[in-house]
């Protein structure tokens, strides 16, 4: 017909507009809202990064300072940075451009905590447009990401009785799940409470029984995880008495598990995996596989294997799943790298064995992006590991900068990027490939 074009020319014109407007579509900013990423296990879904990195490590993208006394890692969403720092007396939410680290604004939270290892611990949680943040004394917050105006708060141990099994404090990253938050104030007849997250309205709060003589009452250091294992959604913790899990719908008890609670510190968040939960504490305490499965209207929790602390204990660095094996550092305030059979325990390679040449020290934080795993060691040395049973391959290491406290704070690979804080600092590198 005159005037248009024929098919093949119409193509072709539709396809030239699609790769224009394609190139001139901006990239949707990195997305790792919460404690150890999206789906709170660690793992970054990150192609293209480098393998190997040269002697001096990835390329820095910027750094900058700021961010008070911390070790709490960082959530990256909408196109900002958040943390929690103490400065000037108080502990505070802080957010960042995640152009360049450019201050945007910062909310009080709660009074500061001045311990010998240098402040909070939590990690926001970014859900929409609202950011949600625990501080140290147990100041649970509601705030709006783009502001930072409070929009509702709690206190877990003035309003549900809440206690920390030892000195350390509330550590703890709010977990987000539809329209409710999930925090655990250790109170008897409040282990975990529901809280509409619009308002911060009570749900429901679970009484958890007695689990046993090991450990001590109260909460963890660990973050809650969603599990359905026997075909029941549920929320698996890690507390001072050992692992347990309630009936995400009403709080209701379902399951217990004693024998991996210690009386100091337990810390990593677990590993859920279909109906297998898998847990790990130091302190010369152990690793545990269960196997959950549908007891009438509620769940049965069954142990498939225990490892012994010579075998594998989780200071508090935390544990990856990839492919069917567990990796992470071992042995009670080290990091010595090692890999898992999750569904036999089979030590694959590594533990207090393997030798390495990287120079890191004490406990280290594990994450994984790219089939690698990312170790920040206590020390400040990070070190780039294949993700293989194949062996121990080491792919690189560097330090960071202006370490002066333990190295904690979990790493974050997002957008192509690696972001390390480091008490009042924050650097950030470049890990793409070309």
């Amino acid at each position: 017909m005159p005037g248009f074009p024929t098919r093949p020319a119409a193509t072709g014109l539709l396809l030239a507009l699609s790769a224009v407007l394609g190139a001139a579509a901006p990239a949707a900013p990195p997305e790792w809202p919460q404690w150890r990423g999206p789906n709170r296990d660690g793992v970054a879904q990150e192609r293209g990064l480098l393998t190997q990195w040269p002697e001096a490590g990835p390329p820095l993208a910027w750094k900058t300072a700021g961010l008070g006394g911390g070790l709490s890692s960082l959530s990256l969403s909408g196109g900002r940075i958040f943390t929690l720092g103490d400065s000037e007396g108080g502990q505070r939410v802080l957010a960042l451009s995640l152009a360049d680290g450019k201050p945007l604004w910062t909310a009080n939270v709660g009074p500061a905590w001045d311990d010998q290892y240098g402040g909070p611990r939590s990690t926001p949680t970014v859900d929409g447009d609202r950011v949600y943040a625990l501080g140290t004394e147990g100041d649970l917050v509601c705030l709006e990401a783009a502001t930072g105006k409070e929009v509702w708060r709690k206190n877990l141990a003035r309003d549900f009785g809440g206690r920390v099994m030892s000195i350390w404090k509330w550590t703890e990253s709010p977990l987000i799940d539809g329209d409710r938050l999930i925090v655990t104030p250790g109170a008897p007849g409040a282990a975990l409470v529901a809280l509409d997250k619009t308002t911060g309205k009570e749900i429901w709060r679970a009484a958890v029984p007695p689990l046993g003589e090991l450990g001590k009452d109260g909460a963890g250091y660990s973050s809650v995880v969603v599990s359905r294992g026997g075909g029941v959604k549920q929320y698996v913790q890690l507390t001072g008495r050992g692992l347990f899990s309630v009936r995400a719908e009403d709080g209701k008890f379902l399951w217990g598990y004693n024998k991996i609670a210690n009386e100091v510190a337990n810390i990593s968040t677990p590993i859920v995996q279909g109906d297998h939960v898998f847990a790990s504490t130091g302190y010369q305490t152990g690793s545990v596989l269960l196997h959950l499965s549908r007891q009438g209207d509620g769940v049965e929790a069954r142990e498939v294997y225990f490892l012994p602390a010579k075998s594998l204990q989780n200071h508090h660095g935390g544990l990856v799943l990839l492919d069917g094996h567990v990796y992470g550092g071992h042995g009670h305030n080290r990091g010595y790298p090692i890999c898992v059979e999750l569904a036999t325990g089979k030590i694959v390679w590594g533990g207090e064995g393997v030798t390495t040449g990287h120079g890191g020290t004490g406990s280290a934080a594990v994450t994984a992006a790219d089939g690698h795993l990312y170790f920040r060691y206590q020390n400040g040395r990070v070190v780039l590991i294949e993700a293989t049973p194949q062996g121990y391959k080491e792919k690189g290491a560097f330090t960071i900068p202006n370490v002066s406290h333990p190295s904690w704070p979990h790493p974050v690979v997002a957008g192509g990027k690696l972001y390390l804080r480091e008490q009042d600092h924050l650097y950030v590198y470049d890990l793409r490939r070309g």
